[in-house]
This record gives structure tokens, sequence and C-alpha cells, in this order.
């Protein structure tokens, strides 16, 4: 128990810095913009260390059960950080468009980001990678639905009507992602796996038997209280990013880029893992799962808050976030339709997701 707890520093890092946070938080925003601006970059620092043991157990726990169910856990894992801190920012009176900035940011992230990042590197490398072009396909239509029903078509809703139609929304999401939940790992589960060669392993021992060595207990118990961690620690830096960033001229897409980045680090690093070791499966998997359950679960639990608490949100895209969001997924349908990716199309993807900071740095 000693030994497994010494292989937490990052995540006891996060937890000193929470309780040291916490005492500290008055004088943290009563002390100038530049200390309070100081204390979020750490927090954030100290937020992305425990995400990164969250994804680490996430990705023992899917070692164990294996595709599609491992890559559901490790997508579920980061949106369940993405919803935590959302949450927390929104019951401080944060900007109305935030949910709606961070879960564009985070699609952008996901797909142009970490998708166009591994398929550049891993094609550097491998030239061809292969991969079930079934899954590129189901992600596709599916993200675009959710993201036509929750982001697009809000625009053209009366404000008298909002609550309706964020019912009519929190079902149609919910129903969307029992049915697809029910083909990931049920009848068509082989749209999301791919058969690699196997690799011989020195002393013949396999993967397989270091996977069965996973405590899953230990695994979970300590995915969930990163958890609370995390959700400890975005209190006082979501509070202390407003002082920080008041009156700078900082781009208001900014702070949901920094939501959606965190989110997002723990599976930057396994997509490019997998990449590397020619497993584009895993890519796929990783980043058109987590831009469709960020979109199918953030959108639902967000609005059941604006319900709950009487107060709408901005949900629809500008015409630009509509313009960028059709331009990546008609890119991605393409580029993922023959089940091989290589660095030219991963160069188109990362071309997108630097038009999209560009975009972010010029406040559109």
């Amino acid at each position: 128990m000693f030994n497994a707890i010494k292989q937490e520093y990052w995540l006891l890092l996060a937890v000193l810095a929470a309780l040291i946070a916490l005492p500290m938080e008055h004088a943290l925003l009563g002390h100038g913009q530049a200390i309070a601006l100081g204390g979020a970059l750490a927090l954030i620092a100290a937020i992305v260390c425990a995400s990164l043991r969250v994804a680490h157990h996430a990705e023992q726990l899917a070692e164990r059960v294996g595709d599609p169910y491992g890559t559901m856990i490790l997508t579920l894992s980061a949106v369940l950080v993405e919803v935590v801190i959302l949450a927390i920012m929104m019951s401080n009176q944060a900007s109305p468009t935030l949910v709606r900035d961070t879960i564009y940011s985070a699609v952008m992230l996901d797909i142009n980001g970490i998708l166009g990042l591994a398929a550049l590197m891993g094609g550097l490398k491998h030239g061809e990678q292969s991969y079930n072009d079934d899954s590129a396909r189901s992600y596709s239509v599916m993200i675009l639905t959710a993201m036509g029903i929750s982001m697009v078509v809000p625009e053209f809703i009366p404000e008298s009507d909002w609550k309706a139609y964020s019912m009519f929304t929190i079902g149609a999401m919910l129903v969307l992602y029992a049915v697809f939940l029910r083909m990931q790992v049920g009848p068509h589960s082989y749209f999301f796996s791919y058969s690699y060669p196997e690799k011989k392993h020195r002393g013949g021992e396999g993967h397989g038997e270091d996977a069965s060595q996973v405590n899953v207990a230990w695994s979970i118990g300590v995915l969930v209280f990163g958890v609370i961690v995390i959700g400890v620690l975005a209190e006082v830096m979501s509070l202390a990013l407003d002082v920080g960033l008041e009156g700078t001229g900082a781009p208001p897409v900014l702070t949901a880029i920094v939501v959606a980045g965190i989110s997002a680090a723990p599976e930057i690093l396994t997509a490019l893992r997998a990449a590397l070791a020619n497993r584009m499966q895993s890519v796929v998997n990783i980043a058109l799962g987590a831009s469709l359950s960020t979109v199918i679960l953030t959108v639902p639990v967000m609005e059941a808050m604006a319900l709950y608490s009487g107060q709408p949100f901005q949900m629809a895209m500008t015409p630009v976030q509509t313009v960028m969001v059709f331009i990546t997924l008609i890119v991605c349908a393409i580029n993922l339709n023959d089940g091989e990716t290589n660095a030219i199309e991963g160069m188109t993807h990362f071309v997108l997701f630097a038009t999209f900071i560009m975009l972010a740095m010029l406040g559109l």
C-alpha cells in the first residue's frame, strides 16, 4: 500500500496545493491582479497533475477491459473532469458563453489538435497507419448531429422557448448517447476495434499479463479521489483566474481553452504514445470519442443546471465557430474514409488547429 501511495506523488502534489489554496483563498484574491494570476497558473498546473493521475488510472482500467470499453473509460474520465470544472466555474457566475466556448474548444483540440498531431507524427514515423474506418464514420455523424442540435439550432430558438428546447436537447442527447453506447459495446463493437499483428515479448511475457495485475479497486478509488481534488482546485482557480484576467484585454475564449486543455492534457499523451506505437485505432477512438462525449454528455448536464437555476446561457455558436466546426468535420470525413492516415492528413488537421488558436487570439 505504501509503495502504491508513493507512486501518486503528482496527485499528492495536487492535494498539497489544495490544502494551501483553500485557507489562502481570500489572501490570493485580495493582493492584486498579478498575485491572483500567478496563483491561478499554479493551480492550473496542480489540476493538470491531478488529471494526469486520473488519466493514468483510467488508462490502466482501459488496458484491463480492452477496446471499445477501454477507450470509453478514457474519454469519460476526461469529460468528467471537464464537467466538474465547468459546473464549479458556472456556479461562480462565469461568462454565459463559457460552456459553449469550452465545448467548441474541446472539439477543435481533440479532432484538429490531438488527431492532427498524432497522425502527423505517426505518419512521419510509420507512413500510412491503419484503423477501422467504420469507427470514424460513426463518430463523425454523431458529432455533427449532436453539435447541430445543441449548438447550431439554438440560434433560431426564441428566448421565450429556451426552457422547452433545453428539455428537448437534454432528452435528445441522452437518447443519442444511449443508442451509441448500445452500439459501441453491443453488436457493433467491432466498429471501434482493429486487429494489429501481435508483437513478440521477451521471456514470453505479454501485455495481457501486465494488464491482469492492475488493482481495479485502487485505480477506481484514486480516479474518484482525483476528480474530487480537481473540483476543489477548480473552485479557487476559477475565482483567481477571473481576478487575474480582469481588464487585461485577454480574449474571452481563453478561459474556455484553458478548461478544454486541462481535460485533454492526459489524452494528448495517450494518443501520441499510441500513434508512435503504430496503433492509430486508439488515436481515432480517443480523439473522436472525446469530442463526441464532450458534446453529448456535457450539454445535458449544463442544460440541466441552467433549468435548475433558471439562468440560461448562450449555447449557439458564433458564425466563425460554426464555419470552423463544419470545415473540421468535412475534412475529417474526407481524411478518415479509407482506413488509413498519413502525415499529410495529420498536417491538414493541425493547420486547422493553428487557425483555431489564431482566431481565438483575435477574439473571434
